[in-house]
């Protein structure tokens, strides 16, 4: 096959401002298993935006946005929802950042000769490819923004803010999680920010200016969160997968109190994941867990044991439609810095 045959039909990101699942949601809650948990956590996010205290923190791990779920977390961002994101290198540069600067995800199948995708220089997540090339430029644009930096250490919030700086200016881009962060003073954080796209731009950049460059700094990254953290005493997680960032944003009560600062423990959670606890781990604990290490209070937490791509666009449209967002006030942490 030719590459622009099975490059021909782009992944549609679902939008949750067109349909609203609140009768779903409510019917669901009178049944059992996943959907009753799905319900459950669609109730908790709403609390957390309903909470005028809470400050909410979006973490995201895995490849749903590459699968059609990037306009949730833009329409999240816009509409007040979320006051902070923690995220993988990939979610917010190979897949955000990617789309931004004009390319796409398409649909493709698991179900096919990955020599020969190798040949034609096709990327494959599953059953969704991404051109190889087109991943390269997004490279080398991290590469330019940092050519640009004033040399020196950064966390990946300043990077990143960098990044929705260059959207921006930009005349044809498509929205995007990075770029609605930048404009709503939204901090996103990428403690493995090396992990992804950004890593072989900022190699490259770094290979090119050996002596004085921009590097990344993860402890900062850290350090920032936990002053959101201390500063926004009631918080509430919504974790999509598990990893580095759910741990990340977990371990900023802990990371509090090392610093003299008692906090309360995260007082909602809702974590969707189709990780086991049965080796120790679920992709970073279960939520009930987490309590035992002082991160997470049990009072309002819920496990989702599905596919995101399956149920967060049901969540998301409740909460949206139930318009409390609208009475929230923007954190702008971003600002405090």
């Amino acid at each position: 096959m030719q590459k622009k045959e099975l490059l021909a039909e782009k992944v549609r990101h679902i939008d949750i401002k067109s349909f609203d699942s609140t009768p779903i949601i409510e019917s669901m809650e009178g049944m059992s298993f996943t959907s009753r948990d799905t319900a459950r956590a669609a109730h908790l996010l709403h609390r957390m935006v309903k909470d005028p205290d809470c400050t909410v923190i979006l973490t995201l791990a895995g490849s749903t946005g590459a699968a059609g779920c990037l306009q949730v977390y833009v329409d999240m961002i816009r509409s007040g929802m979320v006051d902070a994101v923690v995220a993988t290198g990939a979610s917010v540069v190979d897949m955000d950042f990617f789309e931004a600067l004009g390319f796409n995800h398409y649909k493709g199948t698991p179900h096919v000769d990955d020599g020969m995708l190798r040949d034609l220089y096709i990327d494959r997540i599953y059953d969704t490819y991404i051109d190889e090339k087109q991943l390269q430029e997004c490279d080398m644009t991290i590469r330019k923004i940092a050519d640009k930096m004033k040399p020196g250490v950064y966390s990946s919030r300043e990077f990143i803010r960098e990044m929705g700086r260059y959207l921006s200016g930009m005349n044809k881009r498509k929205d995007s999680l990075v770029l609605a962060a930048y404009e709503m003073n939204v901090p996103v954080f990428c403690p493995a920010f090396s992990d992804s796209s950004a890593g072989f731009g900022l190699v490259k950049h770094q290979w090119d200016n050996p002596v004085s460059h921009v590097s990344i700094d993860s402890v900062k990254d850290f350090r920032e969160l936990t002053m959101i953290k201390m500063q926004a005493p009631v918080s509430g997680l919504f974790m999509i997968g598990g990893g580095v960032p759910k741990n990340f944003a977990q371990d900023t009560v802990v990371c509090a109190e090392i610093l003299g600062k008692e906090v309360p423990m995260h007082r909602y959670a809702v974590q969707i994941t189709v990780a086991d606890a049965r080796d120790g781990a679920c992709s970073s604990s279960t939520l009930k867990e987490a309590s035992s290490w002082g991160k997470v209070d049990t009072t309002f937490e819920q496990m989702v044991y599905a596919e995101a791509t399956a149920v967060l666009p049901l969540i998301v449209s409740y909460v949206y439609h139930r318009d409390d967002w609208q009475q929230r006030i923007p954190r702008r942490w971003s600002t405090i810095f």
